[in-house]
């Protein structure tokens, strides 16, 4: 994040007119937009890139949140080049790659498994994100703060469920959530999936279950 700062700060002197590929109200995106005075504009999509007013390509210049997943960020970054040919990009990717990590491991729990539970604040952005990530691939998403919030009828009818936790969530909560699954149900198995994420894997009394996590 300081990163992004200092280029920022960097651009700002170099009168370039700056935009930011970030989620508007995200403290980092707030905690940014600070560090100059003037006004940086948020893009979160293409078609907030298309809807910029036009700016002369060498007085451009971008930078991303760096929460935003590679994949999120490649096609608005396209989409900038294409808008605005000279614009003048970071020295080095702002962009996070373990949240884009986090995103192509859901991808591959949502190719085995009937529903995932998302561990994390309904205010994180790459917690919602990797909601966002398993609906896409067709697989429903609950997005929880802990346990706590599980509703067994959520349950029925699933055969497996994977579990997936965003950035900020303690280790704690997401063994909270195994043993909550374990409490309840008859767990056959445990496994990983992947390097990139814990795999637990436990059915249910109607069949099997695969709980994956993800750290």
């Amino acid at each position: 994040v300081k990163k992004v700062h200092r280029e920022v700060v960097r651009m700002h002197q170099q009168g370039k007119s700056i935009i930011m590929i970030g989620h508007t109200g995200h403290p980092e995106v707030e905690g940014t937009m600070g560090q100059i005075d003037g006004g940086i504009q948020i893009v979160q999509n293409v078609s907030d890139v298309m809807a910029l007013d036009d700016i002369p390509g060498p007085d451009c210049a971008y930078v991303s949140q760096t929460t935003v997943s590679v994949d999120d960020a490649k096609e608005v970054i396209d989409a900038l080049r294409s808008k605005f040919p000279g614009i003048i990009e970071p020295k080095k990717s702002d962009v996070c790659y373990a949240t884009q990590n986090r995103q192509d491991a859901v991808k591959n729990l949502a190719r085995n498994v009937d529903l995932i539970l998302v561990i994390g604040s309904v205010t994180s952005s790459n917690t919602n994100r990797l909601r966002e990530v398993s609906e896409r691939q067709g697989v429903h998403a609950r997005l929880i703060d802990s346990a706590e919030n599980i509703d067994p009828g959520w349950l029925e009818g699933i055969e497996s469920v994977g579990i997936t936790a965003g950035a900020s969530a303690p280790e704690t909560l997401v063994d909270g959530v195994v043993r909550y699954l374990q409490a309840h149900f008859d767990v056959t198995r445990v496994s990983e999936l992947g390097e990139k994420e814990n795999r637990v894997a436990f059915p249910m009394p109607k069949g099997l279950w695969d709980s994956d996590i993800k750290n």
